[in-house]
């Protein structure tokens, strides 16, 4: 007596038809979703930047003045000890690194106003171009 069978299932050859469709996919999105991760970064460090402006508005309303370099940004967390008007902290949590894990720079007086405020991008240096380049308050991203 023979039993049949019915056999459900895929062939090894459907698996690999479906597997290389899925690996062209992946080449073909994969590339355009990773560019839009530096774009994203950028925005982040612009978006971090423009919340230390707000906060060091808000000490200078108080102080008179901007945090001097030797402050920095840590005199929005944290009270100076020669500023008697302090009414901080400015900002609701720690200092943030930039988006690549690195500190900000602040200068004040800065070189292009009262203060300069730079994320030096992907490779951590001044300059560079794509995801390198700088990030700045004294002019947007799209410049």
């Amino acid at each position: 007596m023979r039993i049949l069978r019915n056999k459900k299932g895929f062939t090894l050859i459907e698996l690999l038809i479906v597997m290389i469709i899925l690996g062209l996919l992946a080449a073909l999105v994969g590339p355009r979703m990773f560019g839009k991760v530096g774009k994203s970064k950028q925005k982040a460090a612009k978006a971090q930047i423009s919340l230390f402006e707000t906060a060091l508005d808000t000490y200078r309303l108080d102080n008179g003045e901007f945090p001097s370099t030797e402050q920095g940004l840590k005199a929005l967390r944290e009270r100076p000890a020669d500023e008697e008007n302090w009414d901080g902290p400015y900002l609701p949590k720690e200092i943030p690194l930039d988006p690549w894990q690195n500190e900000y720079v602040y200068r004040s007086p800065g070189e292009h106003g009262d203060y300069d405020i730079i994320s030096y991008g992907a490779d951590g240096r001044p300059g560079g171009e794509g995801e390198d380049a700088d990030i700045v308050n004294w002019k947007s991203l799209d410049r």
